[in-house]
C-alpha cells in the first residue's frame, strides 16, 4: 500500500526536471511570459526551492534552452541512406517536428527571447547552425568544401531559419508543402553556385548521382521545365 510519501529528489535530477518543466511551459508560450511562479506550481515545489537549484530565470532560460539546442542540433542528423534529396527532406521533416512541438522555445531560441544579447545564448544558437552545417556536409560526402558551397550551405541554413519562424506565425502554408520547398531552394542555391564554380559542379554531380526518378531534385527539375515553357 502507497504511504504517499513523495521520493526526495538528487540535485541533479531535480535540476533536469525543472528543465523539462520549463521547456515544456517554453513550448506554449514565450519565456518571457512565464513566472518562476508558474515553473514552480507545475514542478510542485515553492519558487524558493525553484531558486536553490538556479540563481535566476535566466539560468533556468538558458538551461532550458541548451537542452532544446542540442534535440534541434540532432535533428539534422538521419541515416546516410537513400539519395541525397530524400535524405534532406527527412531532414526537413524532423526540423518542423520540433518546430511545430516547440513554437514559442523555437522562436525565443532563434531571437534570443528574454536572453537577448546573452553571449551563452548566442553561443547556443550558432552551435545549432555549425551542427546542422557539418551534417549537411555529411550527406553530400564533402570533408573540405570550397567556398561558395560553405556560403550556400550556410544561407540554406538561414533560409529554414527565416521560414520557420514566418511561417509559424499563421502556418498559411501546408508544413509538407513547405518542407519539400526548402529542400528544392537547397537544389536551386546549390545548381546557381555550381554555374561558378567548376569543383562545386562536379561534388553537386557526384551528390546528385544516384537520384531517383521521384525524388525531390528530380520533382524541383521538371516544375522548373514546366515553369520556363
Amino acid at each position: 500500500m502507497s504511504t504517499g510519501v513523495r521520493r526526495r529528489m538528487g540535485v541533479e535530477e531535480r535540476r533536469q526536471q525543472l528543465i523539462g518543466v520549463a521547456l515544456d511551459l517554453f513550448s506554449h508560450r514565450s519565456p518571457d511570459e512565464v513566472s518562476i511562479d508558474e515553473i514552480a506550481a507545475a514542478a510542485g515545489i515553492s519558487r524558493p526551492l525553484v531558486y536553490h537549484y538556479f540563481p535566476g530565470k535566466l539560468s533556468l532560460y538558458e538551461a532550458a534552452l541548451q537542452r532544446a539546442s542540442d534535440d534541434l542540433a540532432g535533428r539534422f542528423v538521419v541515416a546516410e541512406e537513400g539519395s541525397l534529396g530524400g535524405r534532406l527532406l527527412r531532414v526537413m521533416g524532423r526540423f518542423f517536428d520540433f518546430v511545430d512541438d516547440h513554437g514559442p522555445g523555437f522562436a525565443a531560441l532563434m531571437r534570443g527571447g528574454p536572453a537577448v544579447g546573452s553571449s551563452t545564448t548566442n553561443a547556443l544558437v550558432d552551435g545549432v547552425r555549425h551542427a546542422a552545417y557539418l551534417q549537411i556536409l555529411s550527406h553530400m560526402k564533402v570533408e573540405q568544401p570550397p567556398a561558395r558551397l560553405e556560403l550556400m550551405i550556410r544561407s540554406w541554413i538561414s533560409l529554414v531559419e527565416s521560414t520557420a519562424l514566418i511561417w509559424l506565425d499563421g502556418r498559411r502554408i501546408p508544413r509538407a508543402d513547405l518542407e519539400r520547398q526548402l529542400v528544392h531552394d537547397f537544389g536551386a542555391l546549390a545548381a546557381v553556385s555550381a554555374a561558378y564554380d567548376d569543383e562545386l559542379a562536379a561534388l553537386l554531380r557526384e551528390s546528385l548521382r544516384n537520384e531517383p526518378g521521384d525524388g525531390p531534385f528530380t520533382d524541383l527539375v521538371v516544375r522548373l521545365i514546366a515553369l520556363a515553357s
